[in-house]
């Protein structure tokens, strides 16, 4: 009869032990996806904000902006090409 105890009092205690585990692992289980889902949303907002620039990087370095700007601001022309002023420039003999 006392064997039969011993083991009721073992099984019950493994239930418990085994129960308190499944509540911890769950509860990690929630807060490791909390994380993931902030950063997923994390890595979407630097997604954007990288498109965005990337963007505005081509349009600031566009070739007809860069020769607006060479002109307007920097009071730039194109040189005349004419005959007399163009040198070839080849490799040293």
């Amino acid at each position: 009869m006392k064997s039969s105890r011993v083991a009721l009092a073992a099984l019950v205690t493994a239930v418990l032990l085994s129960s308190l585990a499944l509540v911890q692992s769950t509860h990690e289980s929630r807060n490791s996806y909390a994380v993931l889902q902030q950063l997923e949303a994390n890595r979407w907002y630097l997604q954007e904000q990288y498109s965005r620039l990337m963007l505005e990087r081509s349009t600031l370095a566009s070739p007809h902006r860069i020769a607006r700007m060479a002109g307007d601001e920097l009071v730039m022309k194109a040189p005349e090409l004419t005959p007399s002023r163009v040198v070839l420039l080849g490799e040293p003999r």
